[in-house]
């Protein structure tokens, strides 16, 4: 399971082409995030006095859009089902309707939706954003306990994710997809900078 934030967009293809120039695995399942499509949403939301249930899918569809934009230029299919193989693209609207499993809130975003589908489909987690990892002091982290980022506020993850990684004693890695070497190694299974937060 590999998610894409928002942050990326602008580097966000050149990066599934070469995971799939690449044939880093056989079954990756590439999840989007929201980016600038759910930053709309946040808007209306704050503008419009949305209902959280509204702002809950209009977000999910928000990723729904990253999705087509992903599938765009890069031939990688899209998926509207946790089932199959092979390098493919997430419709998560689609998924999530068929079990709407999550809280509807804005602590729970694409971060946890990932996190969701990697434990439905028994895959690891790896959250590719725009830096390095977790930082604490100005270092960072190669490992952190889950249950020390339960709370602790704004991160690159999330605020929903530890305490759902924490329940589930589900592990995800989080590396910087602005090296898209350090990427291929993750999903490869190999070592590499970047951030394993543990919920085991």
């Amino acid at each position: 399971m590999l998610k894409i934030g928002g942050s990326l967009f602008d580097h966000s293809r050149a990066l599934v082409k070469r995971i799939a120039e690449e044939e880093l695995a056989a079954d990756i399942l590439i999840v989007p995030g929201g980016g600038d499509f759910a930053d709309t949403i946040r808007k209306v939301y704050r503008e419009k006095q949305l209902s959280d249930d509204a702002a809950h899918w209009m977000a999910v569809l928000a990723m729904n859009q990253y999705a087509y934009y992903l599938a765009d230029g890069t031939g990688i299919p899209l998926a509207d089902s946790l089932k199959g193989t092979g390098i493919r693209i997430a419709l998560p609207y689609e998924i999530l309707r068929k079990d709407d499993a999550l809280p509807h809130s804005w602590d729970v975003t694409s971060d946890t939706i990932a996190a969701w589908m990697a434990l439905k489909t028994g895959g690891r987690l790896i959250k590719a954003t725009d830096v390095d990892g977790i930082f604490a002091d100005g270092k960072l982290l190669e490992t952190v306990e889950a249950s020390r980022l339960c709370g602790t506020g704004e991160t690159c993850i999330d605020s929903a994710l530890p305490e759902f990684l924490l329940n589930n004693r589900l592990d995800a890695f989080v590396v910087n997809g602005l090296d898209t070497a350090r990427v291929s190694k993750a999903v490869r299974e190999e070592k590499t900078m970047g951030t394993r937060i543990l919920g085991r």
